[in-house]
């Protein structure tokens, strides 16, 4: 037997052994991993299970100093080893006792006070979105800066390369290492603290602006001062927290969007004050929303507590509708508190996507708030419920006062520190773990199984219920290893199902009508006569487009606890995109009314379209009502890319022309499965016809971000950019040209010119500049890339510039993070992100196998941000994704000569084979 570190150990697998753990000793199993005893065991749950084979690095924790991943350590491995979690960084010192502390203490008046400098490095960077992640990148920090206290990029991508930031937050976790450094080496903090410190002193480039504010995404003293300065630095400071699981807390006689105004118990959740709810307006022409209105309460002490329906799952919508809140009554944004996507109490909305939160929420908040600022002040005893009846004046959004200006959520401190608690952190008393049995191959049909494969095991139930099989277990371990066991003996009816290399011809022969929801049925488009057009013209182009299908891949897998209470109604704490749509579909599955069914979503590692169904909410509350015992359902990572949706392959066939002189003359667009997002074009044709027919996928397929955006985008631009050089025309040129937005044009030349883009310039073998634009959902978008491309056929991307024109930039510092983040996940399609299958089965479900982008996948990003304070505010999670990958191609084609027209555009990063 022995515990030299990274040793495997002799004990059996019951014995307990005694581990330090922040300082502290505690006696758990020996068999069991480092992650389980850390977490189940001490309930120190900053370390997450993100993938369970360690190529994730979520689980991170320190071994004597030393990073390890605890996923893949036995308990026993670590005893007589000094161990350090996120909890125990806090206070400034590894091993601090603070790690005792319960989750909710608040250390300090002043939030950043007492951070490690790696985790106020982090905070002060805002190098986290949904934080899922950071942990970990803060402890394989710590281990790196102890190791060398002064490390370079490529130490920096080194250290950090076992480490996923699915949200990719990768160019503000670079800088916030350099800054760690500066503040490590310092006789005092404070000499990092502003733009000239340590955060400057990384390669990646920082954030311009064209009429923006100059410092949009950069931290400087003045927003490291905004984060310090918020008086109530709870775990989540901004957030009026639903209730947890075993908390209490407040529950309506029946949900508040199902019942009349007038009837609510608005005052028995939140106490005296003003009460102000709008309904929503009627959509203009051509236009939709996803809302059902929103409403506000105003206290007597000034505090507003803000309800929406949207959700929060690392995009920071939460802090832009706050200062929406804020600035339409007047008061101070620390004053502002938000409620979203609890079904009990938040207005009834159709689901977080579409960048719809800005458009939806903001819109109905700011007039909820505007009209209570005439109501105004509220005194004590008051009870007052107003209805919005109308149009109300609006603030002028060029007269902001704290709005448009950069702001990092004080809930960033509890991301750095791992306070925040995600869905996979809740435990409630009594608690039971659910797995469930899963199909081979999708399609197939259950016809037997066997309860006796599961044995004699102690507290372990099969659940057979409205086609669910599942089994309940004490501990998640027992339930995997039951499930397994009746899987190897489960007898199935198999499909037949193609492969990944046949997928194209598959959709072309396999249509469907489609159906509801956001894909629909087919679509057609037609406008004068693009046959005759394509015909005569003087320049053609008529190629296909592809691309694989890609997998959401959020660190945080599906989860979801379910609890019934005395009256028989059920509570379901789960990460959705679309908590309503997932009440309605529990009650279906249950067969119960909709008002017994409360959904609340916790803080969420990550969605990016893979969390709109309801499947884990209704597999926990059956699971939970059959035990007659709260349960939990975790999906394991092969689970995740094999059982949760995809974003659909695509086949699209484009024809353009051109005139002698460059004007476009015709153009046919057929999607083939994917979708019709963004399958009109941004520029002047009078003869086209566009097409979206739909497919019968052979893998599980619904939204991801930007959907068939980015696929059709990529096809459109591409094409431009080939009729184009037949031409004999410039690329930038001719979209200067043919444009038909003058706001798109105005960020393509913003983009141009700041790149120094050169009409006519001779190629440079291997070193390729490409550039493409883009509208969808009210933004406009233009990404310039550069490559590198060596004799080894490496293409390396050196540089992306992203111009983002979204209207009113509400807060600059989160859409310039929500840019970045989503050109580092259009990166990863664009350049090495596809499932790979066989007959239906596939073969790359694990982030081993899967690649996402990592830190040194990613090059310097810089965004221009150019504010319309005098234009609806739209979104910033999507658009920005549709331009990466037709600018990369083209560069590809500007260093190399190669047109490549399939995504991803590389082999696991190597130019493909001619």
């Amino acid at each position: 037997m022995t515990h030299a570190a990274g040793q495997p150990d002799e004990r059996m697998p019951d014995e307990r052994v005694t581990i330090r753990v922040n300082r502290s000793e505690a006696v758990v199993p020996g068999g069991g991993t480092l992650l389980e005893a850390i977490r189940d065991g001490l309930g120190l749950t900053g370390a997450k299970l993100g993938c369970g084979e360690g190529a994730c690095g979520a689980c991170t924790v320190l071994l004597d100093g030393e990073p390890v991943r605890s996923c893949q350590r036995t308990a026993a491995s670590a005893a007589g080893h000094d161990i350090t979690t996120i909890e125990g960084l806090f206070n400034g010192t590894p091993g601090a006792a603070a790690a005792a502390r319960p989750a909710d203490v608040v250390p300090d008046e002043n939030p950043l006070v007492g951070l490690h400098p790696v985790q106020r490095a982090f905070a002060e960077e805002g190098a986290a979105q949904c934080g899922f992640c950071t942990p970990g990148m803060i402890l394989a920090t710590v281990g790196l800066l102890s190791a060398d206290p002064d490390p370079d990029d490529a130490a920096i991508e080194a250290a950090l390369a076992g480490q996923i930031c699915r949200c990719g937050s990768y160019q503000r976790i670079r800088r916030a290492v350099h800054r760690a450094a500066g503040l490590t080496g310092s006789a005092t903090s404070e000499s990092a603290d502003g733009p000239g410190g340590a955060a400057g002193t990384g390669s990646a480039a920082g954030t311009g602006s064209v009429g923006g504010p100059a410092d949009a995404g950069r931290t400087s003293s003045a927003l490291t001062a905004a984060l310090a300065d918020a008086p109530d630095p709870g775990p989540d400071a901004d957030r009026w927290q639903p209730p947890s699981p075993g908390a209490g807390g407040y529950r309506p006689a029946r949900p508040w969007d199902l019942t009349d105004p007038a009837e609510r118990d608005w005052f028995g959740a939140l106490g005296d004050g003003l009460v102000a709810v709008a309904a929503p307006l009627p959509p203009g022409a051509g236009a939709w929303t996803a809302s059902g209105g929103a409403w506000l309460h105003v206290a007597p002490d000034g505090t507003v507590t803000a309800f929406t329906g949207k959700v929060d799952v690392g995009q920071d919508n939460r802090t832009a509708l706050r200062l929406l809140v804020a600035e339409e009554l007047g008061v101070p944004l620390h004053a502002v508190r938000i409620t979203m996507g609890d079904t009990d109490l938040c207005p009834y909305d159709m689901g977080t996507f579409g960048s719809r939160s800005m458009p939806d929420a903001g819109s109905e908040l700011r007039r909820a708030a505007a009209f209570a600022r005439g109501l105004l002040p509220v005194r004590p005893g008051e009870r007052r419920v107003e209805t919005v009846t109308g149009p109300v004046p609006l603030s002028d959004p060029g007269t902001w006062r704290q709005a448009g200006r950069p702001h990092l959520a004080p809930g960033m401190v509890a991301a750095v520190t791992g306070r925040r608690r995600f869905t996979s952190d809740l435990r409630l008393t009594g608690l039971a773990h659910a797995a469930v049995l899963r199909p081979p191959v999708p399609g197939s049909v259950l016809l037997g199984v066997d309860p006796g494969a599961l044995g004699n095991r102690p507290g372990t139930r099969l659940i057979q219920s409205g086609g669910l099989t599942a089994v309940v277990a004490d501990d998640p371990a027992t339930a995997a290893a039951a499930i397994a066991d009746l899987a190897a003996a489960a007898r199935w009816r198999v499909p037949d199902a193609p492969s990944d290399h046949g997928i194209a011809e598959y959709l072309r022969s396999h249509p469907s009508d489609g159906g509801g929801g956001r894909f629909g049925g087919p679509f057609e488009h037609q406008e004068g006569s693009a046959p005759t057009a394509l015909e005569s013209a003087a320049v053609r182009v008529t190629q296909t487009y592809t691309a694989a299908y890609i997998a959401p891949a959020a660190l945080e897998t599906r989860i979801a606890v379910a609890a019934w209470d005395d009256h028989d109604r059920v509570t379901v704490w789960t990460g959705t995109q679309t908590p309503f749509p997932v009440r309605a579909q529990v009650a279906a599955a249950l067969g119960i009314g909709e008002e017994r069914v409360r959904i609340i979503v916790p803080a969420t590692g990550g969605a990016f379209g893979g969390k709109h169904a309801g499947q884990v909410a209704i597999e926990a509350a059956t699971c939970a009502r059959e035990a007659g015992a709260p349960v939990r359902l975790s999906w394991s990572r092969a689970e995740e890319f094999t059982v949760g949706t995809l974003r659909p392959a695509a086949v699209i066939d484009i024809a353009a022309g051109a005139t002698a002189d460059g004007q476009l003359s015709g153009w046919t667009h057929t999607n083939i499965n994917s979708g019709a997002a963004a399958i009109g074009t941004p520029y002047r044709v009078t003869d086209q016809r566009l097409v979206y027919q739909p497919a019968a996928s052979p893998l599980p397929q619904a939204s991801y971000r930007a959907l068939a955006a980015t696929a059709n985008n990529f096809a459109r631009e591409s094409a431009i950019d080939e009729l184009a050089r037949a031409a004999g025309a410039d690329p930038v040129e001719f979209r200067l040209r043919n444009l038909a937005d003058d706001r798109l044009a105005e960020v393509l030349r913003a983009v141009a010119g700041h790149i120094g883009w050169e009409p006519g310039r001779e190629p440079i073998p291997g070193l390729g500049v490409g550039i493409a634009c883009g509208l969808e959902k009210d933004g406009r978008v233009v990404t310039a890339a550069q490559v590198m491309i060596g004799r080894d056929r490496q293409v390396r991307v050196t540089s992306l510039i992203t111009g983002y024109d979204c209207g009113a930039i509400v807060n600059p510092a989160a859409v310039t993070s929500q840019i970045e983040g989503a050109t580092v996940m259009a990166l990863g399609g664009a350049m090495y992100e596809a499932i790979r299958f066989t007959g239906g089965v596939i073969g790359n479900a694990a982030f081993s196998a899967y690649r996402v982008p990592r830190l040194a996948d990613v090059p310097p990003i810089e965004v221009i941000l150019l504010d319309r304070p005098d234009l609806p505010s739209a979104g910033a999670g999507e658009t920005p994704m549709i331009a990466v990958a037709p600018a990369i191609a083209s560069a590809i084609f500007d260093a190399t000569g190669r047109r490549i027209r399939s995504l991803p555009l590389t082999d696991d990063g190597l130019l493909p084979d001619a």
